[in-house]
This record gives C-alpha cells, structure tokens and sequence, in this order.
C-alpha cells in the first residue's frame, strides 16, 4: 500500500513539474510566438515555428526537399508529418503545439517512471529539476529521451534483444544515443562476451536502417541534411567554441579541432573504463558518454538538459554527490535564463543579456557538468576497486 501512495506522489510531481512547464510555454501560446517576447519570456519552442518553416501546415513530406527537408531523423520527421494530418486548420500552429505537448507530457511521464524503476531512490530528482521543466517543450528531444532510458533498461536486464531494438529506435529519433555503443562495447569486451556485442550492434544498427534506409534512397538528400548541417555547423550558440570566440579567443579550423578532442576524449572514457577492476553497469556510464558528446560539441542546445538530466539521476550511487548534481543543475537553470535574454537582445528587444555575460553562462555550465562528472568518476572508480579488493 505504502509503495502505490508513494508511486501516485510520484507520478503527481511529474504531471505537476509538467504543467508548470506547460505554464512558463503559455505566455509564447498566447502570444502566437511573437519575437523577441517569445526570448524575454523565455519560451521559445522549435516546435509551432518548424510547422510552418517546414512546410508542415500544408501537409508537405518533410524529407521531399533537398534544402528545406526536417533537419532531425526520421522518426522525428515522420512523426510530426503524421501528426500534421490530425492537427485542425483553425488556430493550426497552436494546434499542432498542443497535441505535440500531450505527447512530451506522456512521454515526460513514460521516461520518468523508467528512471525510477531504474534509480528509485533519487529518482525524484528528474522531474524536479528546474532546467528540465524549464525546457520540456522546446523540441521534440523527449522523444528519444525515453527510448534511450527504455535501452539502457532493458540492458542492464541482459534482455540485449529488446535493448538493442530500443537503441536503433532512439538514433533513429535523435541520434545523439548513438555514443551509448562505447561503454556498451567496453561492457560486453571486460565480459569476453565480443560475439554477443556484434549481434547487439547488428540488431541496432539493422533497426535504425529500417527508419532511415528508405528515405535515403528515395529522398537522399532531404534526408542527407541533417547530417550536412551537422557536420558543416560553425561554432554556435551555448559551445564553448562559441563562448570562447565571444571572449576574444578565436579558434582555428575548429570542425578538426572539434573532432581531434572529441576523439581524444571518447578513447580516454575508454581506457579509463577498460582498467576499472570491476565495470558498472549501462546506467552509471552512458551519462558520461552523453556529456562528452554535449560538452565538445559545436552547439549546446537548452534541451539538452532531457538528456544529461536522467542519465546523471541514474547515475548516483550516493546520497552526498547530490550536492555536486545540484551544483551542475544550478548553472544549468542559468545558463537556460542566459540564452533566452542574449537571443532576446540579438532579436530586437529593448533590453538583453550582453555577449560577454552570456559567453560566462556558457562556460560556468561547462564547469558545472565537468564538476559533477569528476565526482561521479571518482566515486565510480573507488567502488570498483573497493569491489575488486
């Protein structure tokens, strides 16, 4: 009895944190998004504004064109095309919002309850996060979040077949759980158990082809733009290539940059896991492969809190590295704050967050996930040896 009341507390501080997030949204609601109040009030969404971008108010396949196709994979894409069909033409723009909102909150739910069966002693710390309501419904990120957790799940039952399946699902929405094959790798490698890593990178891979494969024959170049855009970004908003060019420190060939230090990086977490005597599991290492991704990478979108958020939450092994995680949340919340008021200034409003202030932001979250992330580390490897000894 005791563990139902707890379960619908639960599920009531998610529904909650979602309708504050739904609130904060309103305003941008009301208002049908207008610049720059949808910045001040920090409630932009990408979601109203690529309904009509993308040319999904009239129904308009969103991979067809080679320049103006959705720039996310297929499941994302496909899904709001779908979605376009059911949304109403009167008010369509807040219609086409609403109905993505109901199912972020479904999903919001679905991934929070996988957290708790996960982690369930910390996991109240998800939906509380301010940055995560903050951030909710700024995309359709929610989407591969749960999925993602559905992966790491279902691995750390050894049920690899529903694991895997639940991994191409999630690439084929996002593609950032793509790096959940490292530590994926370096677990079945310290098991001997190599073969079985094929056939799970087999079925991964075989799941995200059938999204993705037949789009790239039919519409190879509506559907090759994500990838274009990716790889030709400059260094944009929330980076540290983007803060640091603001400070005055510009970075030279930075996509050779970018990729000599992510490499370095992902074969150091590698190394590090590879000599740990004993290896955790899935849950306490994709957060890392997650923030070495997001912390190099040449954009750092605000919505990316959905995904660093619940990884780090099943994460923690110990009450005291709380206050690092709420350390790190803190500058998260600032930083959310920061990027609105700069974008704010940057679109005309009266008033805005300076560069340089902004560009502070940017690195004081670095900080503040590397803090945490050294803490997590560090507590990670005095287990594994206390364990081995």
């Amino acid at each position: 009895m005791l563990t139902k009341s707890v379960s619908k507390v639960f599920v009531l501080v998610v529904l909650l944190s979602a309708f504050l997030s739904f609130l904060k949204f309103n305003y941008c609601r009301a208002t049908d998004w207008a610049s720059p109040g949808n910045y001040v009030h920090a409630c932009y969404t990408d979601i109203p504004a690529l309904f009509s971008e993308r040319d999904l108010d009239t129904n308009t396949f969103p991979y067809q064109s080679s320049f103006n196709s959705m720039e996310y994979p297929p499941i994302i894409g496909l899904g709001n095309w779908l979605i376009s069909f059911i949304t109403p033409d009167d008010n369509s723009h807040r219609w086409f919002f609403d109905i993505n909102a109901a199912i972020i909150i479904i999903l919001f739910l679905i991934s929070a309850l996988i957290v708790r069966k996960i982690k369930p002693e910390y996991s109240y710390l998800y939906p509380v996060a301010p940055a995560v309501a903050a951030s909710l419904f700024i995309n359709w990120d929610l989407w591969a979040t749960a999925s993602a957790l559905a992966a790491i799940y279902y691995f750390d039952k050894k049920k690899y077949d529903a694991s895997s399946i639940w991994l191409g699902i999630s690439i084929a929405t996002k593609f950032f759980p793509i790096v959940f094959l490292l530590p994926i790798a370096v677990i079945f490698y310290k098991q001997k158990k190599l073969s079985e890593f094929y056939s799970y990178l087999f079925r991964t891979i075989l799941i995200t082809l059938a999204f993705n494969l037949p789009l790239a024959i039919i519409y190879f170049d509506g559907w090759w733009r994500f990838f274009r855009l990716n790889l030709n970004r400059a260094d944009d908003f929330g980076s540290i290539w983007y803060a640091l060019n603001l400070l005055g420190f510009k970075m030279p060939l930075i996509n050779y940059l970018y990729t000599i230090i992510t490499v370095a990086l992902f074969i150091s977490l590698a190394i590090f896991l590879i000599k740990l005597p004993v290896t955790p599991n899935l849950a306490q290492l994709a957060f890392f492969a997650v923030v070495v991704f997001t912390t190099t990478s040449k954009v750092y979108s605000p919505q990316y809190i959905l995904w660093l958020t619940p990884l780090a939450v099943i994460a923690l092994t110990k009450a005291s590295q709380q206050i690092s995680f709420w350390f790190w949340q803190a500058t998260e919340i600032i930083y959310h704050l920061a990027i609105w008021q700069y974008l704010a200034g940057y679109s005309g409003a009266s008033f805005g967050l300076p560069s340089g202030g902004y560009a502070i932001a940017s690195l004081l979250r670095v900080v503040g996930v590397i803090a945490f992330t050294y803490v997590l580390l560090r507590e990670i490897s005095a287990r594994s040896t206390v364990k081995k000894s």
